[in-house]
């Protein structure tokens, strides 16, 4: 599945934040995004997410095909590892969570309450969750948040495997994850006209 932006505009509160931005993520192919903090890199993926809408422009391919996983883990606390991916496996019509959980390395944690775990073991139960939608299109908001060496790694790794197997992936990140991914800094298409913003507004942009 192909994705394709063509002049879109993106808004915070009614207001442009990013403005004029192109480009296509094909299969197989990872993207990764930069821009300092504020720069409108989480407004992006949640229009691109259907969360909200464009202020102009147009997203062509992203229907029912992207997963998206944001600043929170998106977990029941008191339902436990297997019970938390066995349900948004049911959302999305899988059945089958042991990759995720092998993905991971979440199967030692398997029966733990997902209320119980440090917040990298929570980060790695949210992104095992990607495993479990069968979607094509990964959209992926500071994915390494919490995550150690080895759990950066992991995720790196089923990254690649997703990118191997057709997919394709959508990365703000600030760090290398060493994976082979074309660059879009966003800087260069902040609306002329936005006001300026501080690192504590980045949660909504």
């Amino acid at each position: 599945m192909t994705l394709t932006i063509r002049d879109l505009c993106v808004a915070r509160g009614g207001l442009p934040v990013l403005q004029g931005l192109s480009f296509t993520l094909a299969p197989g192919q990872a993207l990764i995004l930069r821009g300092p903090n504020g720069s409108g890199k989480t407004t992006l993926l949640r229009t691109l997410a259907g969360l909200q809408p464009p202020l102009a422009g147009q997203i062509d391919g992203a229907e029912e095909q992207i997963a998206y996983a944001a600043h929170s883990d998106g977990l029941k606390a008191m339902l436990a590892v297997r019970e938390n991916l066995t349900f948004w496996a049911d959302v999305f019509g899988q059945s089958d969570i042991v990759p995720a959980l092998d993905a991971f390395a979440l199967m030692p944690l398997i029966d733990r309450l997902a209320g119980t775990l440090s917040a990298g073991q929570k980060r790695r139960l949210g992104l095992a969750r990607l495993l479990v939608t069968g979607r094509p299109i990964w959209m992926l908001d500071e994915p390494t948040v919490s995550l150690d060496v080895d759990a950066v790694a992991q995720f790196a790794a089923a990254v690649r495997r997703h990118l191997a197997a057709g997919g394709t992936a959508l990365i703000a990140t600030h760090i290398d994850l060493g994976l082979e991914a074309d660059v879009l800094d966003v800087t260069p298409f902040r609306a002329s006209h936005e006001a300026r913003v501080g690192a504590s507004d980045e949660a909504f942009l």
